[in-house]
């Protein structure tokens, strides 16, 4: 009656196994897909958000910061800037470098115009209504 482990076996232990993983992959991904627009915000991205990313990147920004946990660490992460300091003080504080603080780490002048920084500011509004799933891990990132 025990005949042992057979190949025909190992083989319907492999197809079965791959046909489950493949289908709960396949799930996944569809769940996924399902839910990232609502996390992302999409539908709340204007020109202006659209122009503010631009200056982020051609600027290189994640240079030195973080957004949404992607970048460099020298700098703060900015995913949630502007409900910590609102947008007031982000333009102040970006108009006002470098402050030539002896010892300090600065950020660049970049003579942003008013309307750039109010993109700026409109990117960072976005960005910090993205459900990112709590993070950063706490307020001041």
């Amino acid at each position: 009656m025990s005949q042992g482990f057979t190949s025909q076996m190992a083989r319907n232990i492999f197809y079965g196994g791959t046909v489950f993983f493949v289908l709960l992959f396949a799930a996944l991904v569809f769940h996924t897909e399902t839910k990232i627009p609502e996390r992302s915000k999409a539908g709340d991205i204007t020109p202006a958000v659209v122009r503010g990313k631009h200056l982020w990147e051609t600027r290189n920004c994640i240079g030195c910061h973080t957004l949404l946990g992607e970048g460099a660490y020298f700098a703060p992460e900015l995913g949630n800037v502007y409900a910590r300091r609102g947008p007031d003080f982000i333009k102040s504080w970006i108009k006002a470098m470098p402050t030539h603080t002896p010892g300090r780490r600065q950020m660049p002048q970049f003579n942003f115009t008013e309307g750039q920084l109010d993109d700026l500011v409109e990117f960072l509004r976005w960005t910090n209504g993205v459900d990112a799933e709590k993070w950063p891990p706490n307020i001041e990132g």
